[in-house]
């Protein structure tokens, strides 16, 4: 009983001295788009996605250089700031549905299944969170055949 109250107050303890994760500043005018696709397009599986970024530049997850950040794809999930609650101020989780780049990879092929599919990137700093102002790409649509 005694260790397992000890073990409580060090978990509480960490818990307030861990702030979330402060969002990092945009350079004014950065953005991400799809290289390769466009809304409505149809396409095949596996899915060949282009990152492209203007602007700012790539750097590996964990990597703190002003100005730079890595590639998350949204995949048929509301739009970035509709979806997961505190994803923008906590980061972005990694499932089916936010697939994460975290090596500075600007491309990469995505397995989905035939029907439609909503895509859209979102540039994360070095510990997934999105920048102040999201840098993100619209919604786009696209039919896998």
């Amino acid at each position: 009983m005694f260790t397992r109250s000890i073990a409580a107050a060090i978990a509480l303890g960490f818990a307030i001295a861990s702030p979330a994760a402060a969002q990092m500043m945009a350079p004014e005018g950065a953005g991400v788009y799809f290289v390769n696709l466009s809304d409505g397009d149809t396409v095949s599986s596996p899915v060949k996605v282009v990152f492209g970024l203007s602007g700012m530049g790539v750097a590996p997850a964990g990597t703190e250089k002003e100005n730079t950040g890595h590639h998350h794809i949204l995949i048929d999930r509301p739009p970035l700031g509709e979806g997961e609650e505190g994803e923008l101020t906590y980061g972005l989780p990694a499932d089916d549905n936010h697939k994460h780049f975290g090596g500075g990879q600007t491309e990469t092929m995505l397995e989905l299944a035939p029907g439609e599919h909503t895509l859209q990137l979102v540039l994360g700093d070095m510990n997934h969170v999105p920048f102040d102002p999201p840098v993100a790409s619209d919604v786009i649509t696209i039919t896998v055949e």
